[in-house]
């Protein structure tokens, strides 16, 4: 009769967190990207944490005050900068609508004495203008997403550099596997997000910086906004770069610049994609020993789930997956070591 009580409670609690931790997760959903984006800054300035509090003796709350407002100055202000820029451009398109289609029915003049295909017509006007306005909308939308998960971020970044050593203690006993498989799984996880968060961004700055000297090199139109946008395309897996400097290219060559634009092409496609394929191999190897195709399906898993925080996030899903299929194949289809983490994990050295 104990027994049976005892796992009525046990179970009735383990229903009990999933259910209310499933009313959590919905309802702070709309932030999860700053909840994301607080632990992977948290990595990277734990090191600068631990050395102001345990070797300066700083006071935490101190500390981390301090490591708040680098945050906001190297990394939340330059994105909310190129936020902003874009933001201010798309909006002027919006407000300008007959430039716009002004623009575009230029470009299907172009198009149409080049190909003799057609692409204007009332009904296409019509679609274009609603779109138009319903792009508006979204962006409206995501602006104030984007600023409430601006506050999140800065809230929950504050109260993890506050408590990080117990918050990592705490992660560690309550993660089911022994002392030692805990701290592989915490090692891995603050390794892959601190990689993805260096070199992803590096990837991106060094990318868009060459895509826009090419930019200005072969006169493509607004040369600062589709740096910046390139900037951005690195985050698309397989794609990335080609989707902003090859349209680019296409247009120019549908001008009549033909020179420039097969002079962007093959600037884009010899300089600014063989960039991001040395950068990201060198880069990766070196801080992470991560396989390319990780990082590829990881963006592809990570951005329908996380938004921008899947480009981090995602590869850290593939690769600890990969890390426990590996850690299962070891710890039970080994037939070298039968012994089970649970069972060899508090024995004394000379039993294990």
């Amino acid at each position: 009769m104990i027994l049976v009580r005892e796992k009525y409670w046990r179970y009735s609690l383990f229903v009990l967190i999933l259910g209310m931790g499933a009313v959590i997760f919905v309802g702070l959903a709309p932030l999860f990207g700053g909840v994301l984006g607080a632990l992977a800054i948290y990595i990277l300035l734990r090191g600068q944490m631990i050395q102001l509090t345990e070797r300066r003796r700083w006071r935490r709350s101190a500390a981390a005050t301090l490591l708040l407002v680098e945050a906001i100055l190297c990394f939340l202000v330059p994105v909310s900068l190129v936020v902003w820029m874009s933001v201010v451009r798309i909006q002027d398109l919006a407000a300008n609508s007959q430039t716009v289609v002004a623009q575009l029915r230029h470009f299907a003049d172009v198009i149409a004495s080049r190909t003799g295909f057609d692409l204007w017509e009332d009904s296409s006007v019509s679609s274009l203008l609603g779109y138009l306005s319903s792009f508006g909308q979204w962006l409206l939308h995501n602006i104030f997403r984007f600023t409430l998960n601006v506050i999140a971020l800065l809230f929950v970044l504050y109260f993890m550099l506050i408590g990080g050593v117990r918050m990592e203690d705490y992660c560690r006993e309550i993660l089911p596997f022994n002392r030692t498989v805990s701290r592989d799984v915490l090692r891995e996880i603050h390794v892959i997000v601190r990689s993805n968060a260096i070199v992803i961004p590096l990837l991106a700055l060094a990318q868009g910086a060459l895509a826009y000297v090419g930019y200005l090199i072969f006169g493509a139109p607004l040369p600062l906004f589709w740096g910046v946008a390139t900037c951005f395309a690195t985050v698309i897996p397989v794609l990335g770069t080609v989707l902003v400097w090859l349209p680019l290219a296409a247009y120019m060559a549908l001008e009549g610049r033909w020179g420039m634009g097969l002079g962007l092409a093959l600037y884009g496609g010899l300089i600014v994609t063989h960039v991001d394929n040395v950068m990201r191999l060198l880069l990766q190897k070196r801080m992470a020993h991560t396989h390319p195709l990780v990082t590829i399906l990881g963006v592809i898993v990570g951005l329908p789930l996380f938004g921008f925080m899947g480009v981090i996030f995602g590869p850290l899903i593939v690769a600890l997956f990969i890390f426990f299929v590996d850690l299962f194949k070891r710890t039970y289809l080994d037939p070298h070591d039968l012994t089970l983490p649970s069972q060899a994990d508090g024995l004394p050295a000379s039993e294990r």
